[in-house]
């Protein structure tokens, strides 16, 4: 996280805003919030193009309840968007209400950049996503509100996996292994049964929580780092089996141009956000001709005997401190993400942020593997320097070695303990 939080966001004034948000004069609806004559939203661009009226559906509900309301939008691409934000924090000119990747909010809420909020008051909030309410969360507050989720699932091609005898995509990790090793053998030694960039921690990790290991955990107040753990080396070991076994392509790639490369046909298999296997095949990415209809998502099984945890992606909304609206921001922000709002998310393809119209989608052919795999889920540790870690690429440069043999898996997760252990804990 590139983040250069103003400084100048004094403590004094960050506890009177929050303060403010949840006292009696700016509940919404109430008289301090009826006066209050226009909010600024942030969204990123993907409302401005996909749910357009989605948006201008919740400013008609919060304008109906605030005659004379201007509800005043501005969409930004992600490192716009935070790049705007870091620069008016501290100003008087900071939006109402911004979007921010659920990874993002973290760095910012421990710098006292967004407002507490009352999770009561937002719908269904009882039922949020696991790995979008632990990223509103800190210290026990919530400082944000999930908006929705992107999850992450297998991706094979139907041909290949025939080609070598394979019938059904794989319901265990057994019949997984099984097949990928009939694939490797089918198809020879400069083919990827399943291309996994070794950097890509996302993935990684995955294989590390299943074994019911940890990136970090919390012991008191102060996280310490837990990959050297008996459960997460376990984990690393057998991503460094799949890295050494099916993995063919350059072990030094992370996982950025994942789809480009699939859609070169010389790989069998993929996991990855939903979204990839989708994007190989369009014809600007397929470069086989053979990619379209053939390639088929599923939950991907963990060697733990359950479904994979996956990391869950997403978005979620904030109130800066700095909002002289928090009340009017927060019923927008209820009627976006309400229960209408979902709806029509859900309608647009997305995940929704609650547990509840998750199920309802495992009714449905079209969504139930995205569905069934985000109910699985692990985020990353809540803790004050999680985002010098991020920045610091430790867990990259620890797959990395990992993947390339340069250490052993012992080796490695030990030197990303010390690393992490010396940021983790400062602010």
């Amino acid at each position: 996280m590139k983040r250069k939080l103003i400084a100048a966001i004094g403590v004094a004034g960050m506890m009177v805003s929050i303060a403010a948000c949840g006292s009696d004069s700016d509940k919404p609806g109430d008289k301090a919030g009826a006066e209050v004559k226009e909010i600024t939203v942030w969204l990123t661009v993907d409302a401005q193009n996909n749910w357009p009226e989605l948006v201008k559906a919740a400013d008609d509900a919060v304008v109906k309840k605030h005659p004379g309301l201007k509800v005043k939008h501005e969409y930004y691409g992600w490192p716009d968007k935070n790049a705007k934000l870091d620069a008016v924090l501290a100003t008087d000119k900071a939006p109402d209400v911004v979007e921010m990747g659920n990874t993002e909010m973290l760095g910012y809420t421990v710098k006292g950049a967004f407002a507490e909020i009352d999770p009561a008051k937002f719908d269904q909030s009882d039922a949020w996503l696991d790995g979008l309410k632990e990223s509103v969360t800190y210290n026990g507050k919530t400082y944000g509100v999930p908006y929705y989720a992107g999850g992450r699932v297998g991706n094979w091609r139907k041909d290949v996996a025939a080609e070598a005898g394979v019938k059904a995509t794989p319901k265990t990790y057994a019949e997984l292994t099984a097949a990928l090793d009939k694939i490797q053998k089918k198809k020879g030694k400069k083919f990827s049964a399943w291309y996994q960039p070794s950097p890509d921690w996302y993935a990684a990790m995955s294989f590390v929580y299943d074994a019911g290991g940890a990136i970090a955990k919390k012991e008191g107040d102060q996280w310490k780092s837990a990959l050297s753990s008996p459960e997460s080396i376990k984990g690393l070991k057998e991503y460094k089996n799949v890295l050494d076994k099916y993995m063919k392509a350059d072990k030094t790639k992370d996982e950025s141009d994942r789809y480009i490369v699939y859609g070169q046909g010389n790989a069998g298999m993929i996991f990855g956000a939903a979204w990839e296997g989708a994007t190989s095949e369009t014809p600007e990415n397929d470069k086989t001709g053979k990619l379209k209809g053939n390639l088929e998502n599923f939950v991907m099984p963990g060697p733990s005997g359950k479904n994979m945890p996956v990391f869950l992606g997403g978005s979620d909304l904030a109130i800066p401190v700095k909002s002289k609206a928090q009340g009017v921001a927060a019923e927008w922000i209820n009627a976006f993400t309400g229960a209408q709002g979902q709806k029509g998310l859900l309608a647009k393809g997305n995940l929704p942020n609650n547990k509840t119209d998750l199920a309802t989608l495992k009714n449905d052919p079209k969504t139930v593997v995205p569905a069934t795999a985000a109910e699985s889920s692990w985020f990353v540790p809540m803790a004050p320097g999680w985002g010098q870690v991020e920045k610091a690429q430790t867990l990259k440069t620890m797959l990395q070695e990992i993947g390339t043999g340069k250490k052993t898996v012992e080796e490695a997760a030990k030197a990303a303990d010390a690393a992490i252990d010396k940021v983790i804990n400062t602010k």
